[in-house]
């Protein structure tokens, strides 16, 4: 799947500007995770339990 057939999604928490965010977009195998800034930089993908694995690292902080 190329990038530009992901849909892309930034946090809630992002600032209204809409700078300095990370960008997430879900699939079936995988989350894309993209820096808003510079979007020439290719995206990464991470399976879905090292992503669940992630957000509760995230979140007990």
């Amino acid at each position: 799947m190329s990038n530009t057939q992901l849909t892309w999604f930034k946090s809630s928490y992002s600032g209204t500007a809409g700078d300095n965010c990370v960008e997430v977009a879900v699939t079936e195998q995988a989350i894309h995770v993209r820096d808003s800034k510079d979007l020439t930089r290719p995206p990464f993908a991470v399976g879905r339990e090292g992503w669940s694995r992630f957000i509760g690292f995230v979140t007990e902080a």
